[in-house]
């Protein structure tokens, strides 16, 4: 795309004129860090355009101080899915798009129906979603292309920490190192990440300090930048141990009233609507009913309700604002009818209601009625979004939405009446931006619900917030009389960061070979806070002729679209743990060494896991979410959608060798040469990582010619003296448990013997070729239920002292000679036998290059190798230019 102004630009993708600090953020040099913005002005667009203007439309200054991806992070799950399709349309608009989109329109706006993405076209963007599911749509086998990555902070903070919540674990190092290298992270209302912000402050730092104190500082932070945007941004909020020093240099943009309006080049219209959505009337009251009293709260807003649209002389959206996921149930009951206090209330909400038919069910006069909260499957969650935001008919009963904090950023969503339990200050700043959006309603009102007269009933009431947070709140409102921009009183408000993560914490998180028990690090502390902790259910349904049968060890791992969060529960606050007790066994989680699906204890839940339950046991409600109470019987979105996808993944998986064809070492190896030199050459990578990454590339497989490895081919080849890497039909099962080819390559590699290794690359190429799967990374030990060899040999993943490997060509004109393995370098100490006496253990060796590199450019390496070989590896039917994919 030929250069342009980004005002042309951003008109083309959204018809308008962009505001004096849209155009301010995308022409900085460099790009502002801290943006504090007033709600409903259009940050989303000024950091998704502007980033794409700088990458597509602005000169090459520009273009080479922006990261190739954009990395979107969003504290509520329900905000993703209208981020990403803002972002698809705007680059459809562009024609800029990486992929297929189909849009429909509904009620005037046009809606997306569908996207599939194409790398196909090196110049255009792909956007991808990270919710977790093995429905991976690979954006991290494509390093060198320009992407959009959109998703909560759970899911982005979790992969920035290696270990990824409802992920791939063999991908984590993956994600782990692309996330941290050529980025442009936008953290969104961060007043709502909580114990995450102090993360994403750390984690900036962590990218610009030396990974040890031999080492030099990392070049530019890797290439990523991290812009953290709020309407109540305070500086001191991002103030942590390491970030502290970068803080006080951070570029800021400010949003200024005056410099705004009166901003040269700036059109009339467009001068018109800043003055209409700063100048917008939100008058203040406080509501009748207080926090946990839903029949009296949805008597109050079913005839504010109607007063509202009688007023207007037309339908009008109102929006509940509830701080828990089940007091917006019990009020979204109320107001249908379902339940909600005593039969003289429901009489109450009856007659509020109006006029019903025979059986009991509001005739049309009753408003439409929304429910949103973070704990709905996506595609459920996709049509309670919709609901919400579609138009209203004129002579309609208008739509009533209730909601939890999901609703305070990012969506585009604009109400004459607004109503919300009291809150923190900065919460409550967002939600009145959900309230007369543009200005244009001049029948608009605010009312706010207070907690309970009764102390012990307020304390009861209060969570998730503190309940002095909300004292302070109130004594502001008791004050105001409007809340619309110009009214609303510049506040001091406190952030205290809980747990704050440290390079230490980073460091032991590298390594992502589980405990002998099967457990991880817990992260959840330094992703989000820990009161708000998730699990990811998923249901399916199979034959339980005994009652409690487990599922067969060949049901697939869950789609994206089937992952519903859980919160794992307190005692105040029952969740999963208290449903695992309720549901009679039939909760199961995959076990990653044995490969099977195992029952699960509810002292056994840890944050980020995933669980299948079967249907029967209940605990979802389509139209409510996640809802341990009920027993009825879930039903699946997609009957079919559980038989197409894979087992879920294990540490013996070879799905990249059982790809439909035949191909020896020596082929494979040479195409993972030719998908790499295109990537490397895109990512300018040069002199040592470049070599190293070339040859890695060409051993990555020579452990494959292991005699468990080749015993376990399809019967059929054709030609038994050749080795091969992937082979068509019916795999044997290995003679070994948790064999693992790659610790024979590394192990090959790591040999003092192989001349065809340059000695001072040796390390490094070795770490590189035992991590291309993701399964054997800085530590070598052995597995549970490991078969056991005689003569007490070590043995480790398969491989046990003296197997050997034959002659083996890996194309290039590389033939690796015949050696014999030996395991002593995973022995902690210097090695005392040939051919490695003398020599530094496999952990201290690794451990050297991990503080050498740092993390964050070791695990990108990884990447890039990983990506070639993944690409090479595709099925025949998916690779472009007969198994060449250009860079």
């Amino acid at each position: 795309m030929n250069s342009k102004s980004f005002e042309q630009f951003f008109k083309e993708a959204t018809k308008d004129v962009p505001f004096p600090f849209q155009r301010r953020f995308a022409e900085a040099l460099p790009l502002p860090q801290l943006v504090s913005v007033p709600t409903g002005l259009g940050k989303t667009a000024m950091a998704v355009l502007g980033w794409l203007w700088r990458r597509f439309g602005a000169d090459e200054e520009r273009k080479a101080a922006t990261p190739r991806r954009l990395v979107y992070c969003l504290p509520m799950r329900v905000l993703v899915e209208q981020t990403r399709d803002c972002a698809i349309l705007w680059l459809h608009k562009l024609n800029l798009l990486g992929g297929t989109a189909d849009f429909e329109e509904i009620n005037g706006r046009e809606t997306l129906r569908s996207y599939t993405p194409d790398w196909g076209d090196p110049g255009r963007v792909t956007v991808h979603v990270l919710m977790g599911g093995e429905d991976q749509d690979d954006w991290d086998i494509h390093p060198e292309r320009d992407a959009i990555l959109v998703g909560t902070q759970d899911m982005l903070l979790s992969r920035a920490l290696n270990r990824g919540y409802a992920a791939n674990r063999a991908r984590w190092p993956m994600q782990f190192g692309l996330l941290h290298t050529d980025c442009l992270w936008v953290f969104d209302e961060i007043q709502l990440m909580g114990a995450g912000l102090a993360t994403t402050a750390q984690l900036d730092a962590f990218r610009r300090l030396p990974p040890s104190r031999e080492s030099l500082p990392a070049k530019d932070g890797h290439g990523c930048r991290s812009v953290w945007m709020s309407a109540t941004m305070q500086k001191d909020w991002l103030k942590t141990v390491d970030f502290g020093t970068f803080l006080e240099s951070a570029p800021e943009l400010t949003f200024d009233w005056e410099k705004e309006t009166k901003a040269e080049g700036l059109d009339e219209r467009t001068r018109q609507t800043l003055r209409d959505r700063w100048n917008a009337p939100k008058p203040l009251a406080k509501a009748g009913a207080t926090i946990g009293d839903p029949s009296k709260l949805a008597v109050e807003v079913i005839e504010t309700h109607r007063n509202a649209c009688a007023a207007a002389g037309k339908g009008t959206r109102t929006i509940v604002v509830v701080n828990t996921v089940r007091r917006a149930c019990e009020v979204f009951e109320a107001l249908n009818i379902a339940g909600g206090g005593s039969p003289k209330n429901k009489r109450k909400i009856k007659k509020a209601l109006g006029p019903q038919n025979d059986a009991g069910t509001p005739l049309a006069s009753k408003p439409g009625m929304v429910l949103l909260h973070s704990r709905f499957r996506p595609e459920d969650r996709a049509k309670q979004v919709q609901k919400a935001l579609a138009g209203i008919e004129p002579g309609g009963p208008g739509i009533i939405v209730v909601s939890t904090q999901v609703i305070e950023a990012g969506v585009d969503l604009s109400a004459t009446t607004l109503f919300t339990e009291l809150a923190p200050w900065s919460s409550l700043v967002q939600r009145f931006g959900r309230c007369n959006r543009r200005g244009e309603d001049n029948g608009a009102r605010v009312f706010w619900i207070d907690l309970p007269g009764n102390r012990k009933d307020a304390e009861k009431t209060a969570p998730p917030y503190e309940i002095e947070a909300l004292d302070a709140s109130r004594k502001l409102l008791n004050k105001l009389t409007d809340v619309g921009l110009t009214t609303l009183p510049p506040v001091e408000l406190a952030f205290e960061h809980t747990h704050v993560i440290r390079r230490k914490d980073l460091l032991d998180l590298f390594d992502t070979t589980p405990d002998l028990a099967g457990n991880d690090i817990d992260i959840d502390r330094f992703v989000r806070e820990v009161e708000d902790s998730d699990v990811h259910v998923f249901w399916r349904a199979w034959d339980r002729p005994k009652g409690y049968e487990s599922p067969p060890d060949d049901e697939p791992a869950p789609r994206r679209g089937e992952l519903c969060p859980a919160p794992i529960g307190t005692d105040a606050n029952p969740g999963f743990r208290q449903f695992i007790k309720k549901a009679g066994g039939m909760v199961f989680r995959w076990d990653f060494l044995d490969k099977k699906w195992q029952k699960v204890a509810a002292a056994a839940i840890a944050p980020g896991q995933v669980f299948l339950v079967h249907t029967d046991a209940g605990g979802y409600l389509a139209e409510q979410g996640w809802e341990p109470d009920s027993r009825n019987c879930v039903q699946l979105g997609d009957p079919q959608g559980a038989a197409k996808g894979d087992a879920p993944d294990a540490t013996e998986d070879e799905r990249l060798s059982r790809i439909g064809i035949w191909q020896t070492v020596a082929d494979h190896a040479e195409e993972v040469c030719c998908e790499l030199d295109g990537i490397v050459k895109a990512l300018s990578v040069m002199g040592l990582e470049a070599e190293v990454l070339r040859h890695a590339a060409r051993w990555h497989d020579r452990g494959k010619a292991h005699s468990v490895f080749q015993a376990a081919l399809p019967d059929g080849t054709g030609d038994a003296a050749k080795v091969w890497a992937k082979a068509a039909g019916t795999w044997k099962r290995y003679s070994r448990r948790h064999f693992r080819h790659e610790l024979a390559s590394a192990l090959a590699v790591l040999d003092p013997r192989n001349d065809e290794i340059p000695d001072e690359l040796r390390d490094l190429i070795a770490y590189l070729v035992a991590a291309h799967h993701g399964k054997v990374r800085l530590s070598i030990r052995s597995l549970p239920n490991e078969k056991h060899p005689d003569g007490g040999r070590r043995f480790a993943r398969g491989i046990w002292d003296g197997d050997t490997l034959p002659e083996t060509n890996l194309g290039g004109g590389v033939i690796a000679p015949d050696v014999t393995l030996s395991l002593e370098p995973m022995e902690l100490g210097l090695c005392e036998q040939p051919p490695f006496a003398g020599r530094l253990s496999w952990a201290e060796r690794m451990i050297g290059r991990r503080d050498a590199f740092g993390p964050f450019r070791l695990a990108y390496l990884e990447a890039i190798l990983r990506a070639a070989d993944m690409r090479a590896s595709r099925p025949p039917i998916r690779k472009p230019n007969k198994g060449r994919e250009s860079a």
